[in-house]
């Protein structure tokens, strides 16, 4: 039997057993519906109460400005249309950039259905989006900047500190924007306080972070205006009614609770980057690394996206799953639909190197011994199907 090698954290992580054994203890034990006033239901409060602390903890952020979702889609829908929403009176002008994630882009799309208007910040060669382009963007009747932390198919780290001064500068100019960060990728990699850069509104799955899937959360700044997305009973402070799934809470809560190691993780994690980037581009011609080269501050320590010339991503993706070893073509949301490339396209990508592209992504559990099998397998496979084309 062949060693799996799962390189493809960026579109899910295995859940721990710490968050396997929290989930299957609520599901057998603690099962009540925690708007129900009896014992049972007193319990299962007790438990989303324990997960709402948890991730706010890590935010340092109050409790009460933490909601649970179903994911980082459903975060991100709350978010922009809530907001949108909230504030259309006063304005319909949404910034948001050419990179990010399905669930934020094809949002902002259907927005602009709805009469509102949308501008789409470029990005540079490297997948970054420039400050200069964001203050220029701005406007009177601007009410919501949504630019993710983390890109998920390069890694790119968006500057979001310098971001967040154009905001607040903004602000105090008396313009309204409310700003969104989708930082699903960035949760357990980089240490994220919304509070101290200014963010309104931050985005989380746990299933990015060895959490369990159908899990997420939204952190909202006291005193934001916020629409409410699903009516019902008024769970989650109002914001998002629906009886909350507490196993599932549980084991967000578990999968937080082991971010203790995260900054040596991220090390781990930036070092095993480094081999396959380097190892890749040595060995293998014609290859180029899309994004930011190993130890630049603005590349994530887990996702490496590379071009292999010549060789269809897919058919390279599927050779390398024969031998054990899984990753992807890009993000995961798409990966069954044709291709799009939206990404790779706004930094400047050839449509050869589109279509030649790969992303790797890692856990902290990966090694290095995986990495250097990679490594041999590629060069075997590379070579193997340009010579077939």
């Amino acid at each position: 039997m062949k060693q799996e090698i799962y390189l493809d954290n960026a579109a899910t992580t295995k859940p721990t057993k710490a968050v396997v054994q929290e989930m299957v203890q609520c599901l057998e034990h603690i099962y009540g519906n925690p708007s129900s006033v009896h014992r049972l239901g007193v319990e299962a409060e007790r438990v989303v109460t324990r997960a709402r602390e948890a991730v706010a903890g890590i935010l340092k952020a109050n409790p009460k400005e933490v909601i649970f979702t179903s994911g980082g889609s459903e975060s991100n829908n709350l978010a922009i249309k809530g907001a949108a929403y909230a504030l259309a009176k006063r304005g319909k002008h949404i910034i948001t950039s050419e990179i990010e994630h399905s669930a934020v882009y094809s949002l902002c799309q259907d927005l602009e259905e709805d009469g509102f208007e949308v501008t789409v910040l470029p990005v540079d060669k490297e997948g970054i989006v420039q400050t200069n382009d964001l203050k220029a963007a701005l406007r009177e009747d601007t009410i919501l900047v949504t630019i993710m932390y983390v890109n998920n198919e390069t890694g790119a780290i968006q500057p979001i500190e310098e971001i967040g001064k154009v905001i607040d500068a903004a602000k105090e100019a008396n313009k309204i924007p409310l700003w969104h960060v989708d930082a699903v990728q960035a949760l357990g990699k980089i240490p994220l306080y919304p509070a101290k850069m200014g963010i309104n509104m931050l985005s989380l799955s746990a299933h990015k972070a060895h959490g369990p899937k159908g899990i997420g959360a939204l952190y909202i700044s006291k005193g934001t205006p916020l629409h409410p997305q699903i009516s019902g009973g008024g769970q989650e402070m109002g914001l998002r009614s629906g009886t909350e799934n507490v196993p599932a809470i549980a084991g967000f809560r578990a999968a937080v609770s082991d971010f203790k190691e995260m900054q040596q993780d991220a090390k781990h994690m930036a070092k095993l980057r480094q081999m396959l980037v380097e190892g890749i581009l040595k060995n293998i011609p014609d290859t180029r690394l899309n994004g930011l080269p190993p130890g630049n501050e603005q590349a994530a320590p887990h996702i490496a996206n590379i071009s292999f010339t010549g060789v269809r991503g897919e058919v390279l993706l599927h050779s390398l799953e024969g031998e054990g070893i899984f990753t992807s073509t890009g993000s995961a949301c798409s990966s069954r639909k044709a291709v799009e490339h939206r990404v790779l396209n706004a930094m400047g990508l050839s449509n050869e190197e589109m279509e030649g592209a790969i992303r790797f992504s890692f856990n902290a559990q990966n090694s290095e011994e995986e990495v250097v099998i990679v490594i041999e397998k590629l060069k075997e496979i590379v070579k193997e199907l340009r010579s077939f084309a």
